[in-house]
């Protein structure tokens, strides 16, 4: 690990030098965990990287994201998509119950909140991803119980972590002036040269390798982007958390494991546990894409799972119900 050059490397991107210099202290301490393995941030298995992450939440939990974020810099500088990946299997949606805790307590007051969470605590970042459900499954069973089903759904709806981003100014005048049909296809086709693009890099689309093969199925992906109009409805299917991985194997089990982005439910349908989990909890996917269309249409719009990985396919698609007077043309 040449730390002068990647210190270098922060420094010119114009990252603070207290942040560069505490990135490479927590980079240092990660060599210095792996020296006494007899091995080097070079030649580790990346698929161990949980096992320093999770020794980290028993020394100081509150350091494992500022890691995360050292090793993520050093595999973008290193071009290390491997640790890109690994890094962000431990990290996506880390904070979403942490979110659900504080919503509860929001819309329906700290007392029930500390109720639904009495002797659950919420698995921190850096523990295993396929942990994670576990927790899942008890607290969407007693927010159900205490509150009921359609408070439970109303909880997720709005999704647990940050939404789908982009420029709206843009993607709204695009919008009013091609009409939601062909807007949409410039969407999906807009995916397509993303993904053409992290293959022609050799760069990782956000968690995963791009290749011809990957590329392919994105483009045969006829509901990726934002989605295709039938009718009053798009239905929009997200593309796989894991492309390679899923057209890699035949076993429909894991192919909705790679297909699914989350971790608190992945390694549910991964162990063969999932019915343990509430059937509504991809409201919160849908959530992800909620805010982004009724921020387009400027009014409010009904999404939906339609069939998820969850619910028993290799993909995730979803159901956005569209509000009055959408521009055809």
């Amino acid at each position: 690990m040449d730390i002068e050059k990647f210190r270098e490397h922060l420094l010119k991107n114009k990252m603070v030098e207290k942040r560069t210099e505490d990135y490479i202290e927590k980079l240092l301490e990660y060599q210095e965990y792996l020296e006494k393995q007899k091995q080097t941030i070079e030649t580790v298995n990346v698929n161990e990287l949980v096992n320093y992450t999770e020794f980290l939440v028993t020394q100081d939990k509150d350091s494992v994201l500022v890691f995360l974020r050292a090793l993520l810099n050093y595999a973008n500088f290193a071009k290390r998509n491997d640790f890109v990946e690994a890094a962000l299997d431990i990290a996506e949606s880390y904070n979403a119950m942490d979110n659900l805790y504080a919503r509860i307590a929001e819309w329906h007051g700290e007392a029930t909140r500390d109720e639904i969470f009495e002797g659950l605590t919420i698995p921190p970042l850096g523990i295993h991803p396929e942990k994670k459900p576990q927790f899942t499954k008890k607290v969407l069973k007693r927010v159900e119980e205490k509150l009921g089903e359609d408070k439970l759904i109303a909880l997720l709806k709005p999704c647990l972590h940050e939404g789908l981003g982009g420029d709206m100014d843009k993607d709204r005048k695009d919008y009013h002036e091609l009409g939601i049909d062909a807007f949409l296809e410039k969407k999906r086709q807009d995916r397509v040269k993303e993904f053409e693009k992290h293959r022609d890099d050799g760069t990782p689309a956000f968690a995963q390798i791009v290749d011809d093969d990957v590329v392919e199925y994105v483009k045969n992906n006829q509901t990726s982007g934002l989605g295709k109009r039938e009718g009053n409805i798009i239905y929009v299917t997200k593309n796989p958390y894991q492309i390679k991985k899923l057209l890699e194997t035949n076993d429909l089990r894991m192919k909705r494991f790679f297909a699914c982005f989350c971790p608190w439910v992945r390694g549910a349908i991964k162990d063969g546990s999932e019915h343990e989990v509430s059937k509504h909890f991809c409201q919160c996917s849908g959530g992800w894409f909620k805010g982004y269309y009724e921020q387009l249409f400027e009014q409010p719009i009904k999404i939906e799972p339609y069939e998820t990985a969850l619910s028993g396919v290799p993909y995730c698609k979803f159901a956005v119900h569209l509000p009055e007077k959408v521009i055809i043309k």
